[in-house]
């Protein structure tokens, strides 16, 4: 600005001048004004590219798959925008990238286990070490089941990510959907010494789901507060309909979760100490709720138990079509 401040004074006074000069003076003068001109525009045009020149260099940085780019956000207003939005695509990239990173890392140590048993039961009966009966293929067929479950899930989550997970949608009673379930249940709860009850009014309370979808959700959260109740405690189930919604809640006297756990109890491959599970079931459920337009919410303390909020919304009659 100083500059181009400069040449238009320089201007100003070479016209004062013009008058009393001869031809080959006027000529320098207006030589030299349009030369500073030139000057004051170059400058601009620097203060306008430099920025650029920083945008396009970060880029290729992140072309080349460095994520941590960062430009300086200054210069003329659309610029510092242009910044700004580059700034926070960057961010977005690299918090991506650190999470593809780590989900595999998870996935093939979620995988390694199960396979290490198949492996290893697999030798020894080749070896003569174990004879080939159904006490020793018992393991492989375990391991092989839970890579099918985590097969499974991770496609699940595949989908959902997405936004393809296909959902086969019909009114259904929740609160029979609920009834069934926890009676399927009631023989590992009496295996484990916990007391299944369910408190489900008669009245059909309707949603519109997807029956095996939302009966997996259930069956996760019922599978869940059974193994961490410890044996003569109870898990209860109740069902209710309030204020155009239906409500399920799964409350367990069990152990309870770490407080520094709770906030991530809806991530993936998150899980506490004692957990066999693959830290998947809550992300899934979460987000199988998420897509019928309902929502899933966990309160705990420790010592204290756990309860599980399933919340869907309600049809009516007119809608059971």
């Amino acid at each position: 600005m100083a500059v181009l401040a400069f040449a238009v004074l320089a201007g100003a006074a070479a016209g004062g001048m013009i008058a009393r000069l001869g031809p080959l003076p006027v000529a320098l003068v207006a030589f030299g004004f349009v030369f500073l001109a030139a000057l004051a525009g170059f400058a601009g045009m620097r203060r306008m590219t430099r920025p650029m020149d920083s945008l396009i260099d970060a880029a290729g940085r992140i072309e080349a798959g460095d994520y941590s780019a960062h430009v300086s956000e200054h210069g003329p207003s659309e610029l510092r925008s242009v910044a700004r939005a580059f700034n926070a695509m960057s961010a977005r990239l690299k918090s991506n990238d650190e999470q593809r990173r780590s989900f595999l890392a998870d996935v093939a140590h979620e995988l390694r286990t199960p396979l290490s048993v198949i492996r290893g039961q697999a030798e020894a009966i080749a070896d003569g070490l174990y004879p080939g009966d159904a006490a020793h293929l018992a393991p492989i067929l375990d391991a092989t089941q839970a890579l099918d479950r985590l097969i499974e899930d991770l496609r699940t989550l595949v989908l959902t990510d997405a936004g393809n997970l296909v959902l086969h949608k019909e009114p259904t009673d929740l609160g029979a959907l609920a009834a069934e379930t926890v009676e399927s249940f009631k023989a590992q709860a009496a295996a484990a010494g916990v007391t299944l009850s369910a408190d489900v009014s008669n009245q059909p309370m309707i949603v519109r789901i997807d029956p095996a979808r939302i009966r997996s959700v259930l069956g996760n959260l019922l599978s869940n507060a059974i193994r961490h109740t410890p044996t003569g405690r109870t898990v209860r189930v109740a069902v209710s309909a309030s204020g155009g919604e239906v409500v399920i809640t799964v409350t367990d006297t069990g152990e309870g979760i770490p407080p520094e756990l709770l906030p991530r109890v809806f991530d993936r491959f998150v899980k506490g100490a004692n957990s066999p599970g693959s830290g998947l079931g809550l992300a899934i459920a979460h987000d199988i709720v998420a897509v019928h337009g309902g929502t899933l919410t966990i309160e705990s303390a420790l010592g204290s138990g756990t309860t599980v909020r399933l919340t869907l919304p309600a049809v009516t009659s007119a809608a059971h079509v």
